[in-house]
């Protein structure tokens, strides 16, 4: 270290030494005894100072370290009371982990959608999509095919639509976004996106998985009990109900016909409850002008499940409750289709589409006229379903909701309580 001794005559007297720390102290105590060290002595002259920008970068660089200091200091303090967010990775091996952490996709979407039920965000939809990986096809129909995705630990459906469909993709997009539809008897929506990479187009739908399948796939494979079909017939017509059902109200909700509802296109839920999917020919009711908001695709419908109203194009299409009361007839066969699975007693039907003694496997909309139109012929009613009073209820109101005459046929709704009061009986018996 060393020490300045002021100014003598022209020259500057300097005294240095590095023995310890502050030695320089003693410096000065040396030179007043005369027994200090050898002084260097420097020519002092004008030109041996520093010159004006040495100055200034003499004066500012201690300055600049020391703000660096400061911002540095109070950065890392606002980081460490701040929350960090970190965006989880997505690798292709990805194990079974709920997305973000403790949130799981229902969890995102009742967060997101406030309980609206209008789905998620459209940036958040298509984040979603980008980062789904398929895993295995589960099903192929005239719009595509179904495949089982993972993202991030989650299984979900992904419905893939060739471009041809994209007016049925679009629909079905808009009918499942709308406000106040998100139910339990239907199936969850997630997200849509098209996917373009420049040669060829996929449009993407994304819903809930579930293992079990469509109601078709499950009824050829398992037989149910009497609580089990009950539990399935409540959940669709609970589904079906709400459907129909127009909720008033800012958050309001339409009316909604689904015009295609089979056993293919219901879902079975791990509970044993179903859930209706695939909305794409879905018609709304617009209340303020008394209007159907009809698709414009060229799809009618499964012939096999089409009204009577409905083959001989006799339907008033612009009245809603036409479509509603084809969807009640779609509903009565899907019932029959149920209840011949029933197991009681050991005793059981194979499973069949409904008119499968009528006509051939893919009908003509001819074929299917004659059956049900002319000769006003109905699946038939099994002779063990009168000796069981839960099947026997489960006929009459089958045959409520096939009326040949449509204003007839039973409510959505009516089916329901109906259903719920079997239900309530049941539970009464055990």
């Amino acid at each position: 270290m060393c020490h300045y001794n002021g100014k003598s005559n022209d020259t500057y007297l300097i005294a240095c030494c590095k023995n310890y720390d502050l030695c320089n102290k003693d410096l000065v105590l040396k030179l007043r005894d005369k027994k200090g060290p050898v002084y260097i002595e420097i020519p002092w002259s004008a030109e041996s100072g520093l010159s004006s920008w040495e100055l200034a970068l003499l004066i500012a660089g201690p300055i600049c370290m020391v703000c660096l200091a400061v911002m540095f200091g109070l950065s890392m303090w606002g980081n460490g009371n701040r929350p960090r967010y970190r965006c989880p990775e997505s690798p292709t091996d990805a194990p079974d982990q709920p997305i973000l952490g403790a949130v799981s996709l229902r969890d995102m979407i009742d967060m997101t959608t406030s309980g609206s039920g209008s789905g998620l965000p459209l940036l958040v939809q298509r984040s979603i999509a980008r980062q789904i990986q398929l895993v295995e096809t589960i099903g192929k129909g005239r719009f595509g095919e179904v495949w089982r995705g993972r993202w991030r630990g989650e299984n979900v459906a992904v419905k893939i639509f060739s471009s041809r469909e994209e007016r049925s993709w679009f629909r079905e997009a808009e009918i499942y976004q709308t406000v106040m539809l998100r139910h339990d008897n239907i199936l969850g929506f997630i997200a849509a996106d098209n996917k373009d990479n420049g040669t060829w187009t996929q449009l993407w739908l994304i819903t809930d998985y579930h293992e079990n399948g469509s109601l078709f796939d499950f009824l050829n494979r398992c037989t149910v009990d009497v609580p089990g079909m009950i539990r399935m017939a409540l959940s669709i017509a609970t589904g079906l109900a709400h459907l129909h059902m127009e909720i008033v109200g800012t958050q309001g909700k339409p009316a909604i016909a689904h015009r295609d509802l089979k056993s293919k296109n219901i879902l079975v839920k791990a509970n044993g409850t179903c859930a209706i999917g695939d909305l794409g020919l879905a018609v709304r009711h617009d209340v303020a002008t008394d209007t159907v908001d009809i698709p414009l695709n060229n799809r009618v419908g499964t012939k096999r499940y089409m009204a009577p109203e409905v083959l001989e194009e006799t339907i008033n299409m612009n009245h809603f409750d036409s479509f509603k009361r084809g969807d009640v007839y779609a509903f009565g066969l899907i019932l029959w289709e149920i209840a011949r699975r029933c197991n009681v007693g050991g005793i059981y039907d194979e499973y069949q589409l409904p008119f499968f003694d009528l006509v051939p496997s893919d009908p003509t909309i001819d074929e299917m006229r004659r059956v049900v139109c002319v000769d006003r012929q109905r699946p038939s009613i099994p002779n063990r379903w009168q000796a069981c009073s839960t099947l026997h209820t489960m006929s009459k109101v089958m045959k409520e909701c096939w009326y040949q005459n449509a204003a007839a046929r039973l409510t959505a709704l009516r089916i329901k309580k109906t259903l719920a009061n079997l239900a309530a009986s049941e539970i009464l018996k055990l």
